[in-house]
């Protein structure tokens, strides 16, 4: 039998899509955004921009900024009593 191959952007045609409106070039105010530790951000994907990408059952969620990781940033959020760390590049990241 064979095996199924999956990856985390199986089957997310059409999360990880943008609106006719929103398509073009990437403002540098979002791709050089800065935060700050203890920071409240929202992970919202940016297509367009495939590095510091988390995985798409995250997408909506609510964390906090830890620190400054290379480019990216280390996010903690909750996932269902569990606290995971996520390193995500400032393009997905959205302040509350």
């Amino acid at each position: 039998m064979a095996k199924r191959m999956s990856t985390f952007r199986r089957k997310t045609r059409f999360k990880l899509q943008k609106a006719k409106s929103k398509r073009g070039k990437i403002s540098l105010r979002s791709y050089l955004s800065e935060y700050n530790a203890g920071e409240r951000v929202i992970l919202k994907t940016e297509p367009a921009i495939q590095e510091g990408f988390f995985h798409p059952k995250y997408q909506g969620r609510v964390g906090l900024v830890g620190r400054k990781q290379g480019s990216c940033y280390e996010v903690t959020i909750n996932d269902f009593g569990k606290e995971k760390k996520l390193i995500i590049h400032p393009v997905h990241l959205k302040r509350c």
